[in-house]
């Protein structure tokens, strides 16, 4: 491509990106207008059919404000449109001049995301016995199931709630695809500690529970009856594929 054209194209990419560069010469202002509508409102529309409930909830200009900012300033990894929502959870996450903006916008932007993330994972289940012991195996969780803790309540911010201050206990949410469908739902303290132990250990289902035990600072025997039960009810739902052959 010859030097001068390669500059021009620069130049308009630059203008059309943000507004305050330099527009290429010889453009009429008006046909680079629309250039730069044209491009904008398409970023707009997919990030706002992504991120449905901070659309709704921010002030049409602060939301307009944030997708300018985010299309003039952040340098994506990634060229495929599907990606953009996760572009745009990771520039909310490390955009240090977000103090206008509520404090769990990060949050929520990774929360709804995460609903696109786990529908277009490519996640292939890990091999596992479907009829295993699961306290004296080694559990597997299924890799279309996702667990999360956030310190806002992500599941309740919208137009009617936006808190002003984190509450004294964080949201617990777990997020599974099965037939081509993402759900969320909030789990309890425990039931979350034990996924995520059953996530990060390899170790028997009773080993996990032990190791929560302790965490509680209660006993293995007081403990058993209701692990047992959730270790249970995680297959029933099939977060828990089964366990590990051998």
């Amino acid at each position: 491509m010859p030097e001068q054209l390669l500059e021009q194209l620069n130049c308009m990419a630059n203008y059309v990106r943000n507004p305050h560069n330099p527009p290429p010469p010889g453009l009429e202002a008006r046909r680079l207008a629309i250039y730069r509508r044209l491009f904008i409102g398409n970023i707009e529309s997919l990030l706002a059919a992504s991120f449905p409930v901070i659309h709704r909830t921010l002030p049409r200009a602060d939301w307009q404000r944030l997708v300018h900012d985010f299309y003039a300033n952040h340098r994506s990894q990634t060229p495929l449109f599907t990606q953009l929502a996760g572009e745009f959870a990771t520039y909310l996450e490390q955009c240090p001049d977000l103090h206008d903006f509520p404090a769990w916008l990060p949050e929520l932007a990774q929360h709804e995301w995460s609903e696109s993330a786990l529908l277009l994972s490519d996640a292939v289940e890990p091999s596992h016995n479907p009829h295993g012991d699961l306290i004296d195996g080694v559990p597997v969780v299924s890799g279309l199931a996702w667990v999360q803790a956030y310190e806002w309540p992500v599941c309740d911010i919208g137009p009617n709630y936006q808190p002003t201050e984190k509450p004294a206990a964080p949201t617990l949410v777990l997020l599974q695809r099965r037939a081509g469908r993402v759900t969320f739902s909030r789990l309890a303290p425990m039931a979350y500690a034990l996924l995520v132990s059953l996530i990060e250990n390899r170790r028997s289902g009773r080993e996990h529970l032990v190791a929560l035990a302790d965490a509680a600072g209660v006993t293995v025997r007081e403990l058993m009856p209701a692990g047992v039960s959730a270790l249970e009810g995680f297959k029933v739902q099939g977060i828990v594929l089964g366990t590990r052959w051998g």
